[in-house]
């Protein structure tokens, strides 16, 4: 029986810095800056002596026995070692705001942490709440919305990664090409697409209602998935739809949609749109998975932001759009951190109309930090 000690292996800095050797059986790692006291192997005589010691060339042997020393003396999380769940699956939607989930793949940074990452598509974050309570999800793309609704209703749910965030234009009320509509107030009594009832879309339209002296109440919401909505305004079956990119930019070009309202100014203006959430329960008993989850999302959400190459590239991986179209769809922005500040915003314009009937703290709806 032997034992490996090796309580501090700065590798990458030091590769050349490592001796193993031999004594009374036991196989011993030389680390920079370790304790290298000896452990008795159970039923050695307690004794103290010189020993001569003789150099191991181990090969892969030594290898293997190295798996597992980082330098913090915890396993290294680029090895993936000590993850709880080594793969997860994570809800997504074919538009831009969960870009960086697919350049974190397209990038190997989730491959960096050992974690292997299989998207399922959503059709938004209110629809794939049930699929993070049965299991179905490890995490899922989420408007916050939907889930400060749902935790104000005891689901316990939890913010572990930002997402998106409004810009310009990239939220809009659309209509046909020949519609009479021209402004939101002659929306009252017409029918608004929207993806999900009760998250941000419809948030989104009210406060734009009201503009023009109007409530929700003054127009008829019904649910289409984002890919469907031009069809379905050409084939009649609704006056108007709350579009995102890059189904603003398509419609625009192959069917001639026009915009009679941004939703993302006045009291949206910069509003947070989407973040990652996973169950309350997941996030406790997977911190690790989580946490090298969340280095990866970081990662590539910097990328997002600082380099538009990026998004261009990997939008037609996984939705319906062209290079070409990508190349000119209107985005919001990628935030790298979550914060409590600017996420209370969604959930006071929440309070005002009255889709919440108490204040939420959002800071109680972040996970907890975590090294993993």
């Amino acid at each position: 029986m032997t034992q490996f000690i090796c309580r501090e292996i700065q590798e990458k800095r030091h590769p050349s810095r490592f001796s193993i050797d031999l004594a009374f059986g036991n196989l011993h790692a030389r680390c920079p800056g370790a304790d290298h006291r000896r452990l008795p192997v159970l039923g050695e005589p307690q004794m103290t002596c010189k020993v001569r010691r003789r150099t191991l060339v181990l090969g892969v042997t030594a290898t293997l026995l190295f798996t597992g020393c980082g330098g913090n003396g915890q396993s290294a999380g680029s090895g993936g070692n000590g993850l709880e769940k080594a793969t997860i699956r994570v809800g997504a939607m074919p538009i831009p705001d969960p870009v960086s989930l697919y350049i974190a793949i397209n990038k190997g940074f989730f491959k960096q942490e050992g974690l292997t990452v299989e998207p399922v598509a959503i059709v938004g974050g209110a629809a794939a709440l049930p699929q993070i309570k049965n299991g179905q999800l490890d995490i899922t793309q989420t408007n916050y919305v939907s889930t400060f609704l749902a935790v104000s209703k005891g689901e316990k749910f939890k913010l572990v990664a930002d997402m998106y965030q409004a810009g310009p234009n990239a939220y809009n009320i659309m209509v046909p090409k020949d519609s009479p509509i021209k402004t939101v107030a002659d929306l009252k009594g017409k029918t608004v697409l929207v993806n999900n009832f009760r998250n941000i879309a419809t948030l989104a339209v009210t406060t734009q209602l009201k503009v023009a002296g109007l409530t929700e109440n003054d127009v008829k919401f019904a649910e289409k998935p984002f890919p469907d909505m031009g069809n379905a305004l050409q084939a009649g079956q609704a006056d108007a739809a709350w579009i995102t990119e890059p189904f603003i930019t398509a419609n625009q070009s192959k069917l001639g949609f026009r915009k009679i309202a941004d939703t993302m100014t006045g009291q949206t203006e910069d509003l947070p749109i989407a973040g990652w959430m996973a169950s309350d329960d997941w996030v406790k008993k997977n911190p690790k998975t989580l946490a090298a989850f969340q280095r990866a999302i970081a990662k590539a959400q910097e990328l997002a932001s600082n380099d538009r190459k990026e998004i261009e590239a990997i939008l037609p991986k996984y939705t319906k759009i062209d290079a070409k179209t990508a190349s000119v769809i209107t985005l919001g922005t990628f935030p790298s951190a979550l914060s409590a500040n600017r996420l209370q915003k969604v959930a006071d314009l929440m309070l005002e109309y009255k889709y919440l009937e108490s204040p939420i703290d959002v800071k109680s709806v972040i996970a907890t930090p975590s090294d993993g």
